[in-house]
């Protein structure tokens, strides 16, 4: 079966093929299926604009669709910078840029509690509809530390690990992210549908 992938993030389809694959299932990004959509994501949850990415692409496509919105949310913030992680600070052009707004945010912070957030939607043209969320926890480093990742990995501190995300393989991160989570929910949710289709 062909999934389409309701993004252009060629390392979210990695990973979704590495975990999906063993389901025997195919995962495709929309360009391979003529797409190019931008869908404004007004939802007001991570869990809405999922929705409204796969609902976009599985309706252009005619195949079934998979979305993903995640984000980071911080205490100290009140739960943001949450949905808006990817437009913090508005018209701030790089990951770099919206790593010194929050360390700016954050001066004096009593509290640098954070986690990420992913939900994952999967629609199917017949109206079915799968969803799985999952989270990461750590606190917010006063510097960015660290050359992997993307986005705030290098502010997202794991006390455990005493390493930040961007300090961590991708085998490591994959482990404990909160996208890593979600998605063998959302594996082993799809597992359980197909063996009843």
């Amino acid at each position: 079966m062909k999934f389409v992938l309701a993004s252009h993030n060629q390392g979210k389809l990695k990973e979704m093929q590495t975990i999906l694959s063993q389901l025997g299932v195919e995962v495709v990004m929309e360009s391979d299926v003529g797409l190019a959509l931008e869908v404004e994501e007004t939802g007001t949850t991570f869990a809405e604009n999922a929705e409204l990415k796969a609902r976009a692409v599985m309706e252009a496509s005619g195949l079934p669709a998979i979305a993903d919105d995640s984000g980071l949310c911080v205490d100290w913030l009140q739960g943001g910078p949450g949905i808006y992680s990817a437009r913090y600070g508005g018209d701030l052009d790089s990951d770099e840029a919206r790593c010194r707004l929050l360390l700016q945010n954050m001066r004096g912070a009593t509290d640098r509690a954070a986690h990420f957030h992913c939900a994952i939607c999967c629609l199917f043209p017949n109206g079915d509809k799968l969803t799985a969320e999952g989270d990461c926890f750590g606190t917010i480093a006063f510097a960015p530390i660290g050359e992997g990742g993307f986005g705030y990995d290098p502010l997202f501190f794991r006390p455990e690990l005493r390493r930040t995300l961007a300090q961590l393989t991708a085998e490591e991160k994959n482990k404990i992210s909160h996208r890593g989570a979600a998605l063998r929910a959302f594996a082993a949710e799809l597992k359980e549908y197909l063996e009843k289709h």
